[in-house]
């Protein structure tokens, strides 16, 4: 399976895109502020968007959210990142956030959003398909 955020809305605090499975609109994204990141010392800790590339994704158990998230692997300057449910800005830490951006920077009906990806990303593993994420 191939995910896709295209970033649309890049702010101050935050960044607004678009999450495509295989080609097909899914839902909107909420992410932190993108900056250049040429070293680990450009990113600001908590408030720094992930770098555009594209990652393998996994589903895994998250500690930290005590359930199974997508983890989106091997992003330089970054550990632990996530695609899960939020509302705002504050509620990630370079993760990207699911669901619909109907209200100025935000997603809401975030948990439905994240449940869906969770559970097509599981299945598409358990039937031994390579899952990836592009973020541009």
């Amino acid at each position: 399976m191939e995910l896709t955020v295209k970033r649309t809305s890049k702010k101050a605090t935050y960044t607004i895109g678009r999450m495509y499975v295989n080609g097909q609109y899914f839902c909107d994204t909420l992410e932190d502020r993108v900056r250049n990141l040429n070293s680990e010392a450009d990113k600001v800790p908590g408030d720094t968007a992930i770098p555009e590339d594209k990652y393998n994704v996994t589903v895994t158990y998250s500690p930290k959210f005590k359930r199974y998230l997508p983890l989106i692997e091997d992003v330089p300057y970054f550990t632990g990142i996530r695609i899960h449910r939020g509302n705002t800005d504050k509620d990630t830490a370079g993760c990207i956030l699911v669901g619909e951006n109907t209200v100025k920077g935000k997603v809401i009906n975030s948990t439905i959003y994240e449940q869906r990806i969770t559970m097509m990303l599981y299945q598409s593993q358990q039937n031994g398909e390579h899952n990836t994420i592009l973020i541009k």
